[in-house]
């Protein structure tokens, strides 16, 4: 680590978690997140190369952060995907490699990108209903996401977290079916609430997560939990620990005040909040010519950017990106 220093924002929270969108593509269109008829996306001469990518990671490496997630779109698109995912893990101070995917191609690459040192895995799945997949991603998808699943837990992914985007009058009728899945396969389930990011997050039918995690709680005894990773979610899991269910919630309960983490666009471009326009662009800088110091320096200026907190409340119409723009 540099000088000893954490990596930190003007808050004091530490910054040691990054969110690496490495396409802005994806093979679906899900309906809270991109619209079927999007054709924004970014130009492949705009992307950062693996190279640029390493030695960026690099440097943030060496500032302190710890924990990278691959993300995208969906990141299973980009070409030679297991390959970054070996330089990167082999990057000094990086302890943590993880992957969110929507698991479409994930039968294809689970063990490469095991072997590659990606050791854990999210996935996205809001229904086990085929029908219902396909109204919510454009796309007859859930033979493809479950083979993925059983192909990630064959290659030895652990854990294996469950992301369920829940939705009123969608798929909130599904909770008690997603849990008994997870609950079958050795899952960690996560419901997360919709955001008002783009468009589509703002017309989605936003579902208060508290009531949903009180009753869980009163069924199966659940009791507060902890979950290794980072992330924002909040966990509850059963008294003999064998099913954990965790809770993201924006809206309903923020949890900026502990937020550790900013999210880097495939173009280089990193957003330091979800809810707020504040972004530094370092492809200029990476292809300028920059030293590594002066990379440092970037870095630490771009983590001064992050806010306090997002305005999804006060402000729901603030962000017009996509959050396949933004990283997920």
């Amino acid at each position: 680590m540099n000088g000893n220093t954490p990596l930190s924002d003007r808050f004091q929270r530490n910054i040691e978690y990054l969110r690496l969108s490495v396409t802005d593509r994806c093979d679906l269109r899900c309906s809270y997140c991109m619209p079927e008829d999007f054709k924004g996306y970014e130009e492949p001469e705009h992307w950062l190369n693996f190279d640029e990518v390493e030695r960026l990671i690099g440097a943030f490496a060496r500032l302190g952060v710890k924990r990278l997630r691959l993300t995208g779109g969906e990141p299973l698109l980009r070409r030679n995907l297991p390959e970054l995912a070996r330089r990167l893990s082999a990057l000094p101070g990086i302890e943590d490699l993880s992957l969110s995917t929507n698991a479409t191609q994930l039968s294809k690459y689970a063990h490469s990108l095991h072997n590659a040192g990606v050791s854990r895995i999210n996935v996205s799945l809001d229904s086990l209903q085929r029908e219902r997949i396909a109204q919510i991603t454009g796309r007859d998808c859930l033979d493809k996401i479950l083979a993925g699943l059983m192909a990630g837990k064959e290659a030895g992914f652990a854990p294996i977290k469950i992301n369920m985007v829940a939705q009123q009058g969608v798929n909130d009728d599904e909770i008690d079916a997603m849990v008994a899945f997870c609950l079958e396969h050795g899952f960690i389930l996560r419901f997360i609430e919709t955001m008002p990011v783009g468009s589509t997050g703002r017309n989605a039918q936003y579902l208060d997560l508290q009531p949903v995690k009180l009753r869980l709680q009163e069924r199966f005894g659940l009791v507060e939990g902890v979950m290794p990773g980072g992330g924002p979610a909040r966990y509850l899991k059963s008294r003999d620990g064998k099913f954990s269910v965790g809770f993201i919630t924006p809206i309903s309960q923020h949890f900026c005040e502990t937020c550790n983490r900013v999210r880097l666009a495939v173009d280089g471009t990193l957003y330091t909040c979800l809810g707020q326009d504040e972004k530094f662009e370092f492809r200029p800088l990476l292809r300028g010519g920059i030293s590594d110091a002066e990379l440092e320096d970037a870095i630490r200026n771009a983590i001064s950017l992050k806010p306090e907190r997002h305005e999804f409340k006060e402000e729901p119409g603030k962000i017009v990106r996509f959050m396949s723009t933004t990283g997920g």
